[in-house]
């Protein structure tokens, strides 16, 4: 029977291996995964995950690759109850070793770590001969229900290790199949996945296409030319995107990128960080004001925006009005700010009886039951919100307010640069100094001069770089995360 609040993940997976058993589910380096394969497989995981001691909401840190493997594990963690707890395949192990440690996780996918119980990337779950799972777990799938679905990283640099662990459980319930219809995860349909999948981003659009009985075709890592080729090849009806992904496609030579068939796509999310409304205008001459869409809002998922590409061109620079939960501007004090006036983006929920997360490793900034994340904005007439930057990203020259991204925008709008990070350090005279941190592209022979008059034509004086870095890697990972701190931390040494 299907409850009133929609059923279990685990109840949800089996009914799709039954209904559409043949149907591509999962596809990445040519390598196709059905959904009847899909429960099988992460059934055999789940056994495996028992057998290792995993019990109903544990955590379980998945530190795979992008990979079906990855998918798998998620799966078969809702079979029997436990928490996906995700994270990057490359993190250093002190940090790992935090999180896991934050987590208590009563298994780690993905890596080896002493004194917890692992499973090296590329383990085989072996065919099970024995009792059914549900035998095992004394309850049918309809019953198996993790307290919460998932419990990222947070997509930010604090210094230390903090889990948003979801207030929601795992159940297909109507409002998490709605999220699903906006970003284009639907039955039968093609949504590419090009992020890496320990970000919430790429976790959600992977997931809620599976579990609407789409097809996830995901790329091993971010390739700018192999993403519109999985577009065409798939005919994909949807793609998850961020501006650092958008930035370096619209690089690639234009015999490159457009020769490629985009004309499928009916959904194109961008989201994850601010996204140059140089860059954004490109994009909506290319793919059409119908089709991309962006959304704004928190792993925390107290609140969210969605603007379509059409009300964005009337908004220019807004990330749209809430369609979940409620958000409004107030000062240092805590007073609400009118249409214009730029202060703390505050959110709460509505609709709902419990909290949408819970911190492990933090604590909330809450205010009579608003909470803020620590962005900067303001609002029109109309209620269409529009971003500053991250409070604590700001850089105080002499009195002045300088936001990173402003700076990096007019940086990546110069026809050879890849990426850059922006970042203040110490100044004697006015506190602090702009450092941009730029990296170039492959064959280029920009100069320090020339970028500079670029920059002059975009920014006033008093938000110029006083310094430029040259690096010779991307400063911002595939789901366009910048670790400010660190970058600051190793110039200041």
């Amino acid at each position: 029977m299907i409850r009133a609040e929609g059923p279990s993940f685990a109840a949800r997976f089996a009914q799709l291996a039954a209904e559409r058993p043949d149907q591509p589910a999962i596809t990445i380096g040519g390598e196709v995964t059905t959904f009847r394969q899909l429960d099988r497989r992460a059934e055999q995981v789940a056994h495996l995950m028992l057998d290792l001691g995993v019990k109903p909401d544990d955590f379980v840190t998945i530190a795979e690759p992008n990979s079906a493997e990855f998918l798998i594990a998620g799966v078969a963690c809702w079979k029997i109850g436990a928490v996906p707890q995700p994270v990057s395949s490359r993190l250093p192990g002190l940090e790992l070793e935090q999180i896991v440690d934050l987590a208590d996780s009563s298994l780690v996918l993905g890596a080896t770590l002493e004194g917890r119980t692992c499973l090296p990337t590329g383990y085989v779950a072996p065919t099970t001969t024995g009792p059914a799972l549900s035998e095992r777990l004394g309850a049918d799938p309809e019953e198996v229900v993790a307290t919460a679905w998932k419990a990222p990283t947070s997509g930010g640099s604090t210094g230390r290790p903090k889990l948003i662990v979801s207030g929601d459980a795992s159940r297909y319930r109507p409002s998490l199949a709605g999220l699903g219809e906006v970003i284009g995860a639907l039955p039968g349909e093609t949504m590419v996945v090009p992020g890496p999948l320990y970000h919430n981003g790429p976790f959600i659009w992977s997931y809620l296409t599976l579990l609407a009985g789409g097809h996830v075709k995901l790329l091993p890592r971010f390739d700018a030319e192999a993403t519109l080729a999985a577009v065409q090849e798939a005919k994909a009806s949807a793609i998850y995107l961020v501006p650092t992904m958008m930035q370096r496609i619209w690089k690639l030579p234009d015999d490159v990128k457009f020769g490629y068939d985009l004309s499928s796509l009916k959904t194109a999310f961008h989201l994850a960080e601010p996204c140059p409304p140089w860059l954004k205008d490109e994009w909506l001459d290319w793919l059409g004001p119908d089709v991309l869409f962006e959304l704004y809002g928190g792993t925390e998922g107290q609140m969210f925006t969605v603007i379509s590409g059409r009300e964005w061109m009337e908004h220019r620079g807004s990330v749209g009005t809430p369609i979940s939960g409620e958000a409004k501007i107030c000062d240092a004090d805590g007073n609400d700010l009118g249409p214009g006036q730029e202060g703390e983006v505050w959110m709460r929920w509505v609709d709902r009886d419990t909290p949408t997360y819970r911190y492990l490793g933090d604590t909330t900034e809450s205010r009579d039951g608003w909470e803020c994340l620590g962005d900067m904005g303001w609002m029109d007439d109309d209620g269409y919100l529009y971003l500053g930057d991250r409070r604590k990203d700001m850089i105080l020259v002499g009195g002045a307010n300088i936001y990173p991204a402003e700076v990096e925008a007019a940086i990546g709008s110069h026809p050879e640069v890849l990426s850059s990070a922006v970042i203040g350090l110490p100044d004697v005279d006015k506190g602090n100094r702009i450092h941009a941190i730029v990296q170039r592209a492959a064959d280029s022979e920009l100069a320090e001069d020339e970028l500079m008059v670029h920059l002059a034509e975009r920014l006033v004086t008093y938000k110029l770089p006083r310094s430029i870095e040259w690096s010779d890697s991307s400063l911002r990972d595939d789901a366009g995360k910048v670790r400010r701190a660190a970058l600051q931390a190793e110039r200041t040494a």
